[in-house]
């Protein structure tokens, strides 16, 4: 158990625990993912509430455990995102993004690319981008983590990247037109959402000034991203399961009439 250390850190998932206690899990700046042990957290006028709401960004003071559980002792600012705490939608899009780090790497690892990449994700949904496309970055980027590694850059046999290109499970990798005979079961990825997963892999997020996504390309990017995670990275959070519902009840909705036609 180390002296009281300062540091940011946003709110990955809390827990109710014992009476009146709570365990909320941190992805902190400086020493990974932990777990905080707060009494009486459940109580009225709980001084420390602000800083542990869900969705929230915050700089605290606490005692950093190198194993078991660790203590907070104060919150000096706390910011929460309120367009994700208020809009079910995106609040499963940040939810999930959350979910892949938190299952990617173990707790109490030092990951401080992560946790930019986590701050500015939940800043750039909040402030209205496409949270299907940040979703679909931090499931590019993320592969490595969980044991995957494709190669983007260009075919894996030919090192050529100015034929078409498809995805192959089989070569681990890009496959250029040359060599699509020697996969079969290439993913036959359409052209624009090729371009956009290669440019996923090592796009930074700070860089991102707008997103123009056709559906149809985000739902190809949705079918690629969902396969690679299936096949070859076998993790599913509960926060994917709910988005996949929620693509389904959005499926099942009528189109919107144009404005100015009478319903019938």
């Amino acid at each position: 158990m180390s002296a009281p250390q300062e540091f940011s850190a946003l709110v990955l998932s809390r827990q109710n625990y014992r009476e009146s206690d709570m365990l909320v899990k941190l992805l902190t700046d400086r020493f990974g993912k932990k777990m905080f042990l707060l009494h009486r957290a459940r109580k009225p006028g709980f001084a420390m509430g602000a800083g542990i709401l869900p969705f929230t960004l915050a700089r605290y003071v606490g005692t950093i455990s190198d194993g078991g559980l660790s203590y907070l002792n104060t919150v000096k600012t706390a910011t929460q995102y309120q367009a994700i705490a208020q809009d079910i939608s995106l609040n499963a899009y940040a939810t999930y993004v959350l979910s892949l780090i938190d299952l990617a790497y173990p707790d109490g690892e030092p990951i401080p690319h992560w946790f930019a990449h986590a701050r500015e994700s939940l800043r750039l949904i909040d402030d209205g981008f496409d949270p299907a496309i940040i979703a679909n970055i931090a499931e590019v980027q993320l592969l490595e983590a969980f044991g995957v590694q494709p190669e983007w850059r260009w075919c894996v046999l030919d090192q050529r990247s100015d034929l078409p290109l498809d995805f192959s499970e089989k070569f681990g990798g890009l496959l250029c037109q040359n060599h699509w005979d020697q996969d079969p079961y290439r993913y036959r990825i359409q052209p624009k959402a090729m371009y956009l997963l290669r440019r996923f892999s090592t796009l930074d997020l700070t860089q991102l000034q707008t997103i123009n996504v056709s559906a149809a390309t985000r739902n190809e990017l949705r079918r690629v991203l969902d396969r690679i995670y299936s096949d070859m990275v076998g993790v599913v959070p509960k926060a994917k399961r709910f988005l996949d519902q929620m693509h389904g009840w959005q499926d099942q909705l009528p189109p919107l009439k144009p404005r100015g036609e009478d319903p019938k």
